[in-house]
């Protein structure tokens, strides 16, 4: 029987079939551009193949194809009766996270990796800092995440994917010295990889190594495709790396470029709140408010993001409510937020409504109630989603606030305990 890379069976007799889509599979793995492209070949060398199908869907899911994604899994879920046991539980664990249940999806995860703990398709849905573990709403997601990849290690060695995956792991529960070694050691084996340069990106930006960043991503971004998966994340990083170092001119030309809604392809959620962090990054500083950019932003995520329920992006929603003073939005916002914290269904609990309540004071010019608002969410901050880069945008208004009410002793000790 045929295999995989990572030496799992397959249920098709078709080279061609397998080639393509394991082609596919690391073009997901590594986010470049070409999975959907060689999970199609791979469908029309072997139409019954049901991981192809299922691959597929995850290629369409994570481009925000949501309906197509669902097509293609409905497939993969018809034709794997007849398939394997790992198979039918792979194709089962990245249905339900399609299907919009996280949780089922996560259980199920840690159930199929139990038997097939090198079935990296299966676990890839559950690692990052957007994941069913990064957005679980759990306080304790970042132990969690470096833990659920530490069981997996063993059955990895030096792959490439793992040591990515588990490097941002690594690096997001601070230890660095173990994230820059992994990462390290899967871009020389995968230099390519969309996925491998934001995590190194990470790495530098934890370190305190701005300028390293930045000259490693305007040499590694020319050779990656516009339209691939991470291309306006990265340019996102450049853009902060360049505004940290004071070279606000690179910082905009990366914005204007590759990050504004209108800019480089991106999916819904990084446009919208890479947008917003970085024009409010910009304001923080110093650089003065540019309403006309402001508004495109605002309307586009009013648009992409018309109800709330996803943490990290309601929090980035709120941001643009205050930086366009549209108050009611902020309102409607709140309203719905506790509606879904009294009915259950905000996974990341009241950090998040009263993160939207302290940066409306804050807006308002409320200095010292948005200080207390904002420091009382913080130690749950965590909760929202996201990297502890994006994070940032937390602390770094808290530490406005404090200044703004002319507590400069508070600012300065916050922002030396996230240096440290």
């Amino acid at each position: 029987m045929l295999e995989d890379r990572y030496g799992l069976s397959l249920s098709t007799a078709s080279a061609a079939a397998r080639d393509a889509y394991v082609a596919g599979v690391d073009c997901i793995l590594a986010a470049t551009v070409g999975a959907e492209r060689h999970l199609g070949r791979a469908i029309e060398a072997d139409p019954a193949f049901a991981l192809a199908h299922a691959a597929l869907a995850r290629a369409h899911f994570v481009v925000a194809k949501v309906p197509e994604a669902r097509a293609s899994m409905a497939r993969a879920k018809e034709l794997v009766a007849g398939a394997t046991p790992r198979e039918r539980g792979h194709v089962n664990a990245l249905a339900f996270a399609i299907e919009g249940k996280p949780v089922d999806a996560l259980a199920a995860t840690h159930e199929h990796l139990a038997g097939y703990p090198r079935d990296a398709m299966v676990a890839n849905p559950a690692t990052g800092v957007f994941g069913l573990i990064g957005f679980s709403g759990r306080q304790e997601r970042e132990a969690e995440q470096y833990e659920f990849l530490r069981r997996l290690a063993p059955s990895y060695g030096t792959d490439w994917w793992f040591d990515m995956a588990f490097s941002f792991a690594a690096c997001e529960f601070g230890r660095l010295d173990e994230a820059r070694m992994l990462i390290e050691r899967s871009m020389a084996a995968n230099p390519a990889s969309g996925h491998g340069a934001h995590i190194k990106a990470h790495v530098l930006y934890e370190c305190g190594e701005a300028g390293a960043g930045l000259d490693f991503l305007q040499g590694w971004l020319p050779g990656y495709e516009r339209e691939a998966l991470m291309h306006c994340h990265l340019s996102w990083h450049v853009a902060l790396f360049a505004l940290a170092l004071g070279r606000a001119d690179e910082a905009w030309q990366a914005y204007r470029s590759a990050v504004h809604p209108g800019g480089s392809w991106g999916p819904p959620l990084n446009v919208a709140t890479d947008s917003v962090s970085f024009l409010w990054r910009a304001e923080l500083a110093g650089q003065e408010r540019r309403a006309d950019l402001w508004r495109e932003v605002h309307e586009y995520t009013q648009r992409a993001f018309p109800k709330a329920g996803i943490a990290f992006v309601d929090v980035h929603t709120a941001f643009s409510c205050v930086a366009n003073g549209d108050t009611a939005a902020l309102g409607g916002l709140a309203d719905e937020l506790r509606n879904r914290l009294s009915a259950g269904r905000l996974p990341a609990g009241s950090v998040v409504p009263l993160l939207a309540e302290g940066l409306g004071a804050y807006g308002a010019g409320q200095w010292d109630r948005a200080a207390e608002l904002l420091g009382q969410a913080l130690p749950e901050t965590v909760r929202i989603g996201g990297s502890r880069a994006q994070r940032d945008l937390v602390v770094k208004t808290l530490a406005a606030a404090y200044l703004k009410a002319g507590r400069g002793a508070e600012a300065q000790a916050l922002l030396s305990q996230r240096v440290a």
